[in-house]
């Protein structure tokens, strides 16, 4: 391994998007993934012994969120930077990130240059910020960018054909819980019936 290795660590709870991001960096010679997680507790078990760069976070895990878990990296290990890698495009998110001491914020559906651009600036002591990313910040609020983290995971689970009682079971909250989300989803949306909601989540998150 050369002085100039960028060390990388993967914090995703889905193993498909784990994989799928090893292999695009896997490309890239200076990149080394050294360990991934699937949620913050094995997370910081492993960041207490192993010494990546970067950790590329996601925001949408269960128990505790990306953003929290990278307010505690921040604060017990303030060497590691960590670029937020989302679905999400909402601007509180990434103001919220911000804050809480991401060096940078990327969607995953980027281009992988653009991916491997923003580890690169990172790396290098700098930020960065998707341009969609950025373009949102200054632009109007559309309906979309007012759903909460929850109402964007629940989105995101319709998406891949769950119901309620799954999306209740995976989220560990009531099924009358995921009904009011999606209740409140509708009316933020402007939607009238369930058929338009799964409409709208499958085209909004498809991969």
């Amino acid at each position: 391994m050369s002085e100039t290795t960028i060390r990388l660590f993967i914090v995703d709870d889905h193993p498909l998007v784990r994989e799928g991001l090893k292999a695009r960096l896997s490309t890239v010679s200076e990149f080394e993934v050294i360990a991934e997680a699937s949620d913050a507790e094995e997370a910081l078990k492993l960041l207490e012994v192993l010494q990546p760069h970067i950790v590329l976070m996601d925001i949408g895990m269960k128990a505790v969120n990306g953003i929290e878990l990278t307010r505690i990296v921040a604060q017990r290990f303030p060497k590691v930077a960590v670029l937020i890698l989302s679905m999400y495009d909402n601007p509180e998110y990434v103001a919220q990130a911000m804050q809480a001491g991401a060096r940078g914020y990327v969607l995953k559906d980027s281009p992988s240059s653009q991916i491997v651009s923003a580890i690169h600036s990172v790396a290098a002591g700098g930020t960065f910020l998707s341009p969609a990313i950025a373009d949102g910040l200054f632009s109007p609020k559309s309906p979309e960018r007012t759903l909460s983290m929850r109402e964007q995971e629940i989105l995101s689970l319709l998406a891949r054909g769950l119901s309620s009682k799954h999306i209740a079971k995976q989220l560990n909250i009531s099924v009358r819980t995921v009904e009011s989300h999606r209740q409140s989803i509708k009316r933020k949306l402007n939607i009238d019936g369930q058929a338009e909601l799964i409409k709208f989540a499958v085209e909004r998150f498809r991969m």
